[in-house]
């Protein structure tokens, strides 16, 4: 995988039933500041940041790089999916020396429950084997997450491991395509 997916960057806008996949765009900066702003957002990934911080630190157009789905329902930004390499100096991989492509995804509260991550995610998920066939995918949430371990296993990940990172428990799965039991 040298990087993710062929092709050039951002690759055109996705339909799914529901949802908008796509590039960042400058309408997007509030979002992406009440994302990292959201106490709710933050229990699973580190922790809420300060909004006045973001109010300074977020560039016009955020989140503005290869990997990085906006997820749009109705015209408007609900969250966003990405795909990163996970950095082989940390535990959990599938491969020798790591650098597999990692799914990962953030959604506003008032988004959640609603399908909403998974139809994002496999949406992405798709797009990955299209770009990158037979390429691995993984994806690590804290065990603590019981709705982003449902959501992986709905999605086709099986658990490879579990170990300690971050201070908790974490949960550790790959997908390959086809694997998805939608």
């Amino acid at each position: 995988m040298a990087d993710l997916g062929s092709g050039t960057w951002p690759p055109a806008p996705s339909r799914t039933e529901r949802l908008v996949l796509r590039a960042s765009e400058a309408r997007d900066r509030a979002a992406f500041i009440e994302l990292f702003a959201s106490p709710e957002v933050g229990t699973y990934v580190g922790g809420s940041r300060p909004r006045a911080e973001l109010e300074r630190a977020v560039p016009e157009v955020p989140g503005r790089r290869p990997g990085l789905f906006v997820v749009e329902r109705d015209g408007t930004m609900i969250g966003m999916v990405t795909l990163d390499r996970r950095d082989a100096e940390r535990p959990g991989h599938v491969r020798p020396g790591g650098g597999e492509a990692e799914l990962g995804y953030m959604f506003l509260p008032e988004a959640w429950g609603r399908g909403y991550a998974a139809e994002a995610c496999a949406a992405v998920l798709d797009w990955f084997a299209d770009t990158s066939p037979g390429e691995p995918v993984v994806l690590c949430t804290r065990s603590a997450n019981v709705r982003g371990m449902r959501l992986a296993v709905t999605l086709g990940f099986a658990e490879v491991e579990r170990f300690e990172e971050y201070g908790a428990e974490q949960w550790f799965g790959v997908w390959s395509p086809g694997t998805a039991s939608s």
